[in-house]
């Protein structure tokens, strides 16, 4: 019999995505082991490709488009889906704040952290709402944003006010303004529905591993837009708190994509839920690991950044306590130590040149040969690749 392999990688970041790398590392392990039998599960964690891994899990779902304003306030469309009424009586739906407030929608030379909103990912909330879902899974992961979420819950129809009672401009540059939040006008029917943050990260708001500090250098602030950002928050977390009564400025995983998840939890009354834990379920992936020899995952960076509850990570930790052997293929390795992926991974391989970031179309070409050259150095011993 044959190796039998779990392929399940997560989105090579402005490359790939999942289900593109799970089929480049198919290809590999097809070229090197023809008998290998694959089972192909694109990975996700509550960033991109969130709803294609709900979908895909999920048979029943309809494909949706809405158009929402981009980051920075140009008029896009962003996909969701919505999954009908069946059985258990509930219609749901899944969106991504990638969809309408991610980073790779605004072009590297027009970022402007201090300037972006999550408004277009409240306005997907919005949508949700007029299609009559009461069960609605937002995956937070990769967006553009540290606006603490004001974005996302002005759409929503909340004010947040100046000295002066005139609502503020939108992006995190003049939240220090803020005076008043007025939730008087905020939908009502958020108190009926259930919100759920998929989150792909633990960071809380605010402290040096908060959502400022850590992620939006990423997103393309220097030093003093750090610092400003840092600040900003801090004030909208004390309106919060003067606001709601409630203080989660150190609640785990309220940093996730810059401060999303503390405004819709403080605001708007929503739980967050780890991003892989709901996906794998709906996927069943515990019992989809138990039925292979191998797991093969992947992603574009791996780095200390991976061990923060990353889809990856978790994956490999999954397959470990079922002791199966578990490798994982990165564009990039760095800022992370052996000791480290050792917690989650049999082996570590890059795929491109130190430093080397491939174009879109040559990234699936290389990665397959990658997994190719792997399993060809392999091949005489299957065996091998079947035991921890």
């Amino acid at each position: 019999m044959g190796l039998r392999a779990l392929v399940a990688p997560q989105q090579f970041k402005g490359t790939l995505t999942a289900r593109a790398a799970a089929e480049a590392i198919s290809r590999g392990l097809t070229a090197a082991l023809p008998d290998c039998e694959i089972d192909l599960a694109p990975l996700a964690d509550g960033g991109l490709g969130t709803v294609d891994a709900l979908m895909l899990a999920r048979e029943n779902g309809e494909e949706r488009t809405t158009e929402v304003h981009g980051p920075l306030g140009s008029v896009l469309r962003a996909r969701w889906g919505l999954f009908p009424a069946e059985e258990t009586g509930t219609q749901s739906a899944v969106l991504e704040t990638a969809a309408a407030s991610g980073l790779l929608l605004v072009p590297p030379e027009q970022r402007s952290i201090l300037d972006s909103t999550t408004r277009g990912t409240g306005e997907l909330i919005r949508a949700a709402l007029d299609a009559g879902c009461t069960v609605i899974n937002l995956g937070l992961g990769d967006s553009a944003t540290c606006d603490g979420g004001v974005g996302a819950v002005t759409a929503l129809g909340a004010r947040f006010l100046d000295a002066k009672g005139q609502p503020l401009p939108p992006g995190p540059r003049h939240l220090e303004k803020l005076e008043r939040i007025d939730l008087t006008g905020l939908d009502p029917r958020l108190k009926e529905v259930q919100l759920q943050l998929l989150t792909d990260v633990l960071n809380p708001l605010l402290g040096e591993l908060g959502t400022a500090r850590i992620y939006a250098p990423q997103k393309g602030a220097d030093e003093g837009d750090v610092e400003h950002l840092e600040g900003a928050l801090q004030h909208l977390a004390r309106v919060v708190q003067q606001t709601t009564g409630h203080d989660l400025r150190s609640a785990q995983g309220a940093g996730a994509a810059g401060g999303l998840a503390f405004g819709l939890t403080a605001l708007c009354g929503a739980k967050m839920a780890r991003g892989f834990d709901v996906v794998s379920e709906a996927m069943g992936l515990f019992q989809r690991i138990g039925e292979a020899d191998v797991v093969i995952t992947g992603e574009g960076q791996l780095d200390v950044q991976t061990t923060f509850a990353k889809g990856p990570f978790s994956l490999g930790r999954l397959a470990r306590m079922q002791k199966k052997r578990v490798i994982v293929f990165a564009g990039q390795v760095s800022n992370v130590t052996a000791s480290v992926t050792r917690e989650a991974f049999d082996e570590v391989i890059q795929v491109g040149p130190p430093g080397c970031v491939p174009a879109a179309g040559e990234a699936g070409d290389l990665l397959a040969e990658a997994v190719r050259a792997w399993a060809a150095g392999r091949r005489r011993n299957t065996t091998e690749m079947k035991k921890p």
